[in-house]
């Protein structure tokens, strides 16, 4: 497979963590160009690269195929549509975009063009979802009844940045709301109906910085909640089903491993401690039975593996245009529901 020629537009904390590190150890990727507005950065971590301060530069070059948009929320549909226009595959940082017609003429054109067009929803490949999916998949927990994800921290403090800033796009919901919806679409697909709870809970926010959403199936509840001001976090999924449950507490570790400069793909990589491994219980010939569950290597490098094959080899897209329009269709369900005070049915059905 030739190296695909690729540029990186934007390089804060998402695109030097998340995107950089497999961009520049993969050989499937060469970053022949980067936007940003800190060239000694850029360099340091990658090497010596061309870096602009110019979006455009990056697609009116013709040698580049694949742009990746890490930029702030509201300037991924403007960006991603001007990279389609100019013939570029994209893959755009979690949420899509903002607005549910936004993804929509996203998707058409990147048809209409023949392109790749992806979403980077990097927690399909966290060690503890990946365990729960195979859990699932297996049938170990029978048909499932309740389904509950948490992605908690404690910062009381509200920081400069403009995830945190009011405007469009910005808070909780959008960043850490869409890995959860992302997930629970991935598993049980499209809701009945969606009721929620969003708003700004820490003193000086000024966007929401807690959501409590429930997503509503025939017989099943899928739970999704973050907060701020979590100290004691307590397990981070609980999965209930016919046969039994399955508990897990801790978060997977590649975030932390690329933060602290560590080589994706190294020995160990995406390997959870064992102390945080999750804990099955499951009633076998009128015994509850508890045991230990090791917790599957998470790999994000499995998204960008996925993301070359789509491009050169014409397979689908890890996550597909489509998968990104979905959770922001259940983003706006659930933005709705918080200002209506009322369940949204995605079909128009229950009101």
């Amino acid at each position: 497979m030739n190296a695909i020629k690729t540029g990186l537009a934007g390089y804060g904390f998402s695109g030097a963590t998340f995107h950089g590190p497999f961009l520049k150890t993969m050989e499937e990727f060469d970053i022949v160009k980067v936007m940003s507005s800190q060239p000694e950065k850029v360099r340091e971590d990658l090497g010596y690269i061309e870096v602009v301060r110019e979006f455009d530069s990056l697609v009116e070059d013709p040698d580049i195929e694949l742009i990746v948009i890490t930029t702030p929320n509201q300037l991924h549909y403007s960006m991603a549509k001007k990279c389609l226009q100019h013939h570029k595959h994209v893959i755009i940082e979690k949420p899509m975009v903002i607005d549910p017609a936004e993804a929509e003429e996203l998707i058409a054109l990147a048809e209409e063009n023949k392109l790749m067009l992806s979403v980077y929803h990097n927690r399909r490949w966290d060690n503890d979802f990946l365990t729960i999916k195979k859990l699932i998949a297996e049938g170990t927990l029978g048909e499932i009844s309740t389904y509950e994800a948490h992605f908690d921290r404690f910062r009381p403090q509200v920081r400069d940045r403009w995830r945190e800033k009011a405007g469009k796009g910005s808070g909780m919901l959008y960043d850490l709301g869409s890995h959860l919806i992302d997930q629970a679409l991935h598993l049980f697909g499209e809701p009945q109906f969606v009721m929620a709870d969003v708003f700004a809970q820490r003193e000086n926010a000024e966007t929401d910085d807690y959501f409590h959403i429930i997503l509503g199936y025939a017989t099943l509840r899928v739970i999704l909640h973050s907060g701020s001001l979590v100290a004691d976090q307590g397990p981070r999924y609980k999965v209930h089903g016919s046969k039994g449950s399955f508990i897990k507490s801790g978060i997977d570790c590649q975030e932390d491993a690329l933060k602290a400069g560590e080589v994706p793909g190294s020995e160990n990589w995406g390997k959870d401690k064992k102390e945080w491994y999750g804990e099955l219980t499951v009633i076998r010939e009128g015994q509850e039975i508890k045991e230990s569950v090791e917790t599957v290597p998470g790999s994000y490098s499995r998204y960008y593996q996925g993301a070359a094959e789509a491009i050169r080899e014409g397979k689908p897209s890890p996550v597909r245009g489509e998968d990104g329009l979905k959770t922001i269709k259940i983003i706006k369900a659930a933005l709705d529901s918080n200002r209506e005070k009322r369940a949204v049915y995605l079909n128009g059905e229950g009101k």
